[in-house]
């Protein structure tokens, strides 16, 4: 089922890779076709820590110290937006199943659910004493889970 899913996702395209750095950049890949980087895409101003193609494949994200997620073009690794509201280093990132939303931990103890269409922070979700490690969705989209340093794990339901 799972490479149904895939084979459908990636149609007739090239398979992409994408690679971030501790030098800000990242590099977009598509190693069926050339040993050359498609892309190099900049705009942060600290290590890039964390990122991630949407499940539809068209999207990009980024997340960096710089305390900023940023949006990509899947395809052509073109820039398409920031996402700034975080007031410490970005760890982790989680798109939802239908790759509206985008879900960001950071070291400020705080995840954030950000619209992808509007542009924007859609939620603010405080309740961590200390650094957010690791978040993800559930597959329906309804529940978003997350752990920290202060060693608690959360279930947010929508």
């Amino acid at each position: 089922a799972a490479l149904a899913r895939y084979e459908k996702m990636r149609g007739n395209a090239p398979e992409r890779l994408v690679s971030g750095s501790d030098d800000f950049t990242m590099f977009l890949w598509e190693p069926t076709i050339s040993k050359q980087p498609k892309a190099r895409m900049t705009g942060h101003q600290k290590v890039v820590n964390h990122v991630y193609f949407s499940p539809d494949g068209q999207w990009l994200a980024s997340a960096s110290f710089d305390k900023s997620v940023k949006l990509w073009n899947g395809i052509t690794g073109k820039f398409v937006a920031a996402f700034r509201g975080h007031v410490a280093d970005v760890y982790q990132i989680s798109w939802s199943a239908d790759s509206r939303l985008l879900l960001s931990g950071s070291k400020d103890s705080t995840l954030k659910v950000w619209d992808i269409r509007a542009r924007k922070l859609k939620q603010d979700l405080p309740g961590h004493a200390d650094e957010v490690y690791a978040v993800d969705w559930s597959p329906d989209g309804e529940k978003v889970v997350s752990g920290g340093k202060d060693r608690v794990l959360k279930l947010w339901m929508n």
